[in-house]
């Protein structure tokens, strides 16, 4: 074969290769812009910029595609107070970077937003993609643990084995997989104990999630309100498995069989990298 021609050929099948090895991996956000909260008050929150960028900017970088999703199709918040370097080590060319690709996605915006229906996704079929990903900000207990959309697809990605990621405040999404997930956060609101489910697809699974002594500590985000529920104490009464950090607000992963947790927004990395190395 022509030297020439052999190298092309070469490197079409290279780039072939490259291809067949990038996943499609679902994002899955909050509708929501705020939280509410006890006695009436509410809380102005959405998703947390280093929760869904740094592991977003990691997949991309990787070569994979991202798919965003809520389960209205509506843009989703940005919370202004997590545009922060604190986020990012303290590092401002790095938030500048994260900000800027968020800005490139467009994700934000009321009429070009590339967000679709968790619907959309179902018809879509869930087999086109290989991973889930849902990230934090308070946003996600508002909406995001009764949606029953969010719930075909878990129980999807559960029976498939596919790798199920979820950080912060994001964890609490894993309730809506039960049968009941409205009644049994109605229950826990109103007095703060809830009835184990029955058939809890993650009973007994090893995870994280903000835990309520850094819900304790970061309660002065409320402004003087108070959450109806912490996702520490759902998770504990529906069933999982708690693991916490030692030292309030460090990084804290825990993985168990396919389901990958991160506890607060200095998890977010390593929940990414941890993402990355099951989509190998």
């Amino acid at each position: 074969m022509n030297p020439i021609r052999k190298f092309a050929l070469a490197a079409t099948l290279g780039f072939a290769a490259m291809q067949a090895q990038a996943a499609n991996v679902l994002v899955v956000l909050s509708d929501a812009d705020h939280l509410d909260l006890k006695d009436g008050k509410v809380f102005s929150t959405g998703f947390y910029l280093n929760e869904l960028m740094q592991p977003v900017k990691l997949l991309l970088d990787a070569g994979h595609h991202v798919t965003f999703a809520t389960p209205e199709g509506n843009a989703p918040t940005l919370d202004a107070s997590s545009d922060d370097k604190m986020y990012f080590n303290n590092d401002v060319t790095a938030l500048q970077a994260h900000r800027a690709l968020l800005s490139k996605l467009k994700l934000t915006s009321h009429s070009e937003s590339p967000v679709v229906s968790l619907s959309r996704v179902a018809q879509m079929g869930y087999a086109s993609f290989d991973a889930i990903y849902v990230p934090g900000g308070h946003a996600p207990m508002q909406d995001l643990l009764t949606s029953p959309e969010l719930g075909k697809a878990l129980r999807d990605f559960h029976a498939q084995g596919k790798p199920t990621a979820l950080v912060c405040h994001g964890p609490i999404a894993l309730l809506s997989v039960m049968t009941d997930a409205p009644a049994f956060t109605q229950q826990l609101a109103a007095t703060g104990h809830a009835v184990k489910p029955t058939g809890w697809i993650y009973a007994g699974y090893r995870m994280t999630v903000i835990s309520n002594a850094e819900e304790q500590l970061a309660k002065g985000l409320l402004n003087g309100g108070e959450m109806k529920f912490y996702p520490q104490t759902a998770l504990e009464q529906a069933g999982g498995a708690y693991s916490s950090n030692t030292q309030p607000f460090t990084s804290h992963v825990v993985t168990d069989r396919e389901l990958i947790t991160g506890q607060n927004p200095a998890s977010a990395v390593g929940v990414a990298d941890e993402l990355l190395k099951r989509l190998k």
